[in-house]
């Protein structure tokens, strides 16, 4: 299906926005020259941070590319949990030999800073995660030429964007690495999450929006379901983890293929909002404890990771990854994005074969 979004990049694959340094501009640049749609992840930087990047990746690449923004989380923690949390990591911090974070160190992550600098700077695409900004917002970014697109995780709030206004919809299902882009963090749903294709469907029921699958896809062949049920592209975020354009933490790199790590878990224990990442000794001892206090708890871990990243100690880190990470492979962006391309093809030749067999017996 072409879309005014699709119309901007030949191959339907999006590279996700990692936050935490591993969308790089030589990761979006990579991805976008190779015909797909790079993405640069502004959530936890300043706005010039976000801005200078930008700068950076426009010298990389004349294609197209995207920019995240994290949107502002209402204050419904409850102080008293997080500080039982903070006392329960006191033997972490004890560890890696570093204080916690202040989990009051802020909560709207320099949002409208960051929209002024895109107004001033328009960027081809704006995509948003955790909630729906207002119409005024995607109005705005639209009469300065940029296209938006925001997460979804179920139809309800698939709905909410098409209200709002937005150009394209990302379909998150439960498979999907990192945090989960739910609009309302409500623990009494934590474990209910959709599966992507069961997703697709209910959102293609629920609105006319271009949709932009994400969730565990790792092959050209999984692209080619997303597809077929009715997605206009593909985003892939940990097939893009251990490419060397990434700027992941080589320790998270290895990790996707390391025998140790079996299996991913949605977890509150590095954020306080659901994310799927590699089982670890953090995840397991405190993820059963973990309050839902985003970006609290976030504020509040981030010395520890940081502390545990520079020791190499894959134990204590977020080592975000979707249900597919086992089929990681190591191979550059561009290179990657070329055999997806190739996948996809041979995926939909097949299909398209095996139609025309079945209407022949028929």
């Amino acid at each position: 299906m072409s879309t005014a979004l699709t119309d901007l990049f030949p191959h339907p694959i999006v590279q996700a926005p990692m936050a935490g340094g591993v969308s790089v501009p030589q990761l979006a640049a990579a991805v976008s020259e190779a015909g797909g749609l790079g993405f640069l992840a502004a959530g936890y930087k300043t706005a010039d941070g976000m801005y200078q990047e930008i700068k950076q990746l426009r010298g990389l690449t004349g294609r197209p590319f995207g920019v995240n923004l994290f949107m502002p989380q209402p204050e419904y923690a409850d102080p008293a949990a997080v500080e039982v949390y903070a006392h329960q990591l006191a033997g972490e911090s004890s560890w890696y030999e570093t204080g916690l974070g202040d989990p009051d160190s802020g909560r709207d992550d320099g949002y409208d800073a960051k929209l002024a600098v895109l107004h001033d700077n328009p960027v081809p695409v704006v995509s948003f995660h955790f909630g729906v900004p207002s119409r005024d917002v995607l109005d705005s970014l639209r009469r300065a030429g940029t296209l938006t697109v925001v997460t979804a995780t179920t139809a309800e709030e698939a709905l909410a964007v098409q209200r709002a206004g937005a150009d394209a919809v990302i379909v998150q299902g439960v498979e999907a690495g990192g945090h989960q882009g739910t609009h309302r963090d409500n623990p009494e749903t934590d474990g209910t999450g959709i599966g992507l294709l069961s997703l697709i469907a209910q959102v293609r029921e629920t609105v006319d929006l271009p949709i932009i699958a994400a969730g565990g896809i790792m092959r050209g062949s999984q692209i080619a379901a997303v597809l077929a049920a009715g997605a206009s592209a593909a985003q892939l975020g940990t097939a893009f983890l251990p490419t060397p354009e990434s700027g992941a933490h080589v320790v998270h790199k290895q990790a996707l293929t390391n025998p140790l790590f079996v299996r991913t878990e949605l977890t509150r224990a590095f954020s306080g909002r659901p994310a799927r990442g590699l089982v670890n000794r953090f995840m397991r001892e405190h993820g059963p404890y973990a309050p839902a206090a985003y970006p609290e708890v976030h504020h509040l871990t981030s010395p520890l990771r940081k502390a545990a990243a520079k020791a190499g100690d894959a134990q204590g880190m977020a080592l975000w990854a979707g249900q597919g990470h086992r089929m990681a492979r190591d191979l550059p962006a561009g290179q990657l994005v070329e055999v997806l391309n190739t996948e996809l093809a041979a995926a939909r030749t097949a299909l398209s074969a095996a139609g025309e067999a079945e209407g022949e017996i028929r």
